[in-house]
């Protein structure tokens, strides 16, 4: 049995490609979804305990083997300008990659049509 791991905002409207594309891109059977509004403002201000300790569950307890952070356009719980959330995402990789260095870590962007894109 594998697991992955998806931080992702808690609106329906990206959950199901988020989730589909987890599962494809990192062949794991299941996929631990951590959810909550606008995660990757939190993520990037350093304020994540909630969802930190949620990580540690997954990563140390199913053996998750990758953890993807998520962002979309038009988040209520995080309402800027994808330019603004792609520069968070970018600083809550680099800080989930600190808090596991031994795991996988991407950042996704993900539009509302359902495409996800790996941010570099």
């Amino acid at each position: 049995m594998s697991f992955s791991t998806l931080i992702n905002c808690m609106d329906g409207r990206v959950q199901r490609s988020c989730n589909d594309w987890m599962r494809k891109r990192f062949g794991a059977e299941h996929v631990d979804t951590i959810t909550a509004p606008g995660p990757v403002k939190r993520l990037a201000a350093g304020d994540a305990a909630e969802l930190l300790k949620c990580v540690r569950i997954s990563v140390e307890k199913h053996g998750s083997r990758a953890v993807a952070i998520a962002a979309h356009p038009e988040c209520a719980g995080n309402p800027v300008e994808k330019e603004v959330q792609i520069e968070e995402l970018q600083k809550a990789e680099a800080f989930l990659k600190t808090e596991f260095p031994e795991t996988e870590v991407v950042a996704l962007w993900v539009e509302l049509d359902g495409t996800v894109e790996e941010i570099d």
